[in-house]
């Protein structure tokens, strides 16, 4: 009797144990949850000042916009949409209505503060309502993805999350440092579908990236139709690396993929490599080759192998074709020409091929990029010129022409993180999280300034990379440091407080089921 009282007595105690645990447990998410984010935005807004109270958002709440019309009603029910699957709450997208009762959601552009830009905003939180004003829709579409970053971050979850949804009150007035913040990725040397392409827009966007470089064509692969030379797409597109099955984009879908960065205040820069890193193009036109004999389709990770045939007239009826099209169906005002690494061709002809590219790309109306290499060639003021690895960029310079600063060494998302972490390459170097953040465009190389700088961009070359997965395990976390260095003022920004917001931004990662990298260098929560 005395040993079944005691078993009695144990089963109890246990339950009691497992019960508080639990619901410590609870208790500890739940405050995690609701911790005051207004300390872990990222990109840092220029300006904070909280009061210390809270909103409460409810089902009843409305998003009221001001004007109403297309593109502030996308930007509503954007915001709507990103609410809608963790609270389970329908808000309604209204024009504004001086009437309308508080607790609601308001989204104006007024055009009273231009120093705001075209890409700032002020968002207002008291205990009553949400204001957030921008002079430009593209401001007011920043200024969203700050206020998802102030709901807790279950926001994110793709189920229904019971509780409160609270919102720190308090201003923030905010405005990027550069004109460009991009990222890159290569789907020449793997293809991606445009889900996955879309995916990745979803992702920059939430940190305020605005220029979406697709690297579309290399030797291993040409990824898109060009009505004009059926072949480069249909043969040229057909393998990649390790001699996988490849794919292109057909033009309604390239087009579907602007459309939708445009919906999100991305610009689009297409890239046709040239003259080097040809050889999907030579394989399938064997008149651009000097000998005008195709060479075999590659797939393997080399570069410098392959050229065009520069003195050859057909080589730049190919080129305007090519342009012609591809301008048609890219409405930014960017067309990337690639430029890098062509040791074959003679320093002379290289710098008359890019002359002569570079007029092609004017007369249908847009401005050439280029990497390094094309700084040797007299380069028109509107020209842009991208840094990777080389001071020749410094000619660029001299030319009055702005730079993208991209250097491989900080920059190159494709570089591995440590010798443990099997995606990726280490040609560069190894990347920690610190490595990539640590760095400041404006003094990374001698003669390059604030003022010579249009911005920073994060390339991804996919030589080790087949998905979606991929994709995110070497992009997060180094994207939101390189939108971090590209949106924020340089004063204020320092590792040890970064990465404490950094530790906040894993918990909503985790909820979107993201596959990054737990770097040990952030305490992660």
């Amino acid at each position: 009797m005395k040993n079944k009282i005691l078993v009695y007595l144990l089963s109890f105690l246990f339950t009691l144990v497992f019960l508080s645990c639990s619901a410590s447990l609870k208790d500890e998410k739940e405050l995690l949850n609701l911790r005051n984010t207004f300390s872990n935005i990222i990109p840092k807004p220029v300006s904070i000042t909280p009061t210390n109270k809270f909103f409460i958002l409810d089902k009843s709440a409305k998003v009221y916009v001001e004007p109403m019309n297309t593109e502030t009603s996308f930007i509503g029910k954007y915001l709507a949409g990103i609410i809608k699957p963790s609270t389970g709450y329908s808000l309604q997208v209204l024009k504004s209505d001086e009437n309308a009762v508080e607790r609601n959601i308001y989204l104006t552009i007024n055009g009273k503060d231009k120093s705001l830009g075209e890409e700032g905003y002020e968002l207002t939180v008291s205990e009553e309502r949400i204001n957030l004003s921008a002079d430009a829709p593209a401001g007011l579409f920043r200024g969203v993805q700050t206020l998802r970053q102030l709901f807790p971050y279950s926001i994110e979850s793709s189920d229904i999350e019971p509780g409160l949804w609270e919102i720190p009150t308090g201003t923030i007035k905010d405005y990027p440092r550069f004109e460009w913040r991009g990222v890159m990725l290569d789907v020449a040397r793997h293809f991606f579908s445009v889900k996955d392409v879309k995916s990745y827009i979803d992702l920059s966007a939430l940190y305020k990236i605005n220029y979406l470089h697709l690297h579309l064509s290399d030797d291993q692969g040409w990824r898109i139709q060009i009505n004009s030379w059926p072949n480069l797409s249909t043969y040229g597109g057909s393998t990649q690396v390790d001699g996988g099955k490849g794919d292109y984009y057909t033009q309604a879908e390239y087009s579907e993929i602007v459309a939708y960065a445009q919906e999100r205040y991305i610009t689009v820069v297409p890239e046709i490599d040239m003259p080097g890193h040809t050889n999907a193009a030579l394989a399938s036109y064997p008149e651009l080759n000097n000998d005008g004999i195709a060479p075999s389709l590659y797939t393997g990770i080399e570069v410098g192998f392959s050229a065009l045939a520069i003195k050859k007239d057909i080589t730049y009826k190919f080129i305007h074709d090519v342009i012609k099209e591809l301008s048609a169906i890219t409405p930014g005002p960017y067309i990337h020409i690639g430029g890098d690494e062509a040791p074959k061709i003679d320093s002379i002809d290289y710098v008359h091929f890019i002359d002569k590219v570079q007029s092609i790309v004017y007369s249908f109306g847009k401005k050439m990029v280029g990497w390094d290499e094309i700084s040797k060639a007299n380069l028109f003021p509107t020209s842009v010129a991208q840094h990777w690895d080389n001071e020749i960029i410094l000619n660029a310079v001299k030319q009055g022409v702005k730079v993208i600063m991209s250097p491989a060494s900080k920059t190159y998302l494709d570089m591995k993180y440590d010798s443990t972490t099997g995606l990726g390459l280490f040609w560069a170097g190894y990347i920690e999280v610190k490595d990539a953040y640590n760095w400041d465009p404006a003094t990374q190389m001698g003669g390059i300034s604030e003022n010579n700088i249009l911005g920073i961009e994060a390339p991804l070359w996919s030589e080790t990379i087949i998905n979606l997965d991929d994709i995110e395990y070497l992009a997060f976390p180094r994207l939101a440091g390189h939108a971090e260095i590209g949106w924020s003022q340089v004063k204020g920004r320092n590792w040890d407080e970064y990465k404490e917001r950094l530790a906040e931004h894993g918990l909503r990662w985790t909820e979107k089921g993201l596959n990054f990298y737990r770097s040990p260098q952030v305490l992660w929560k």
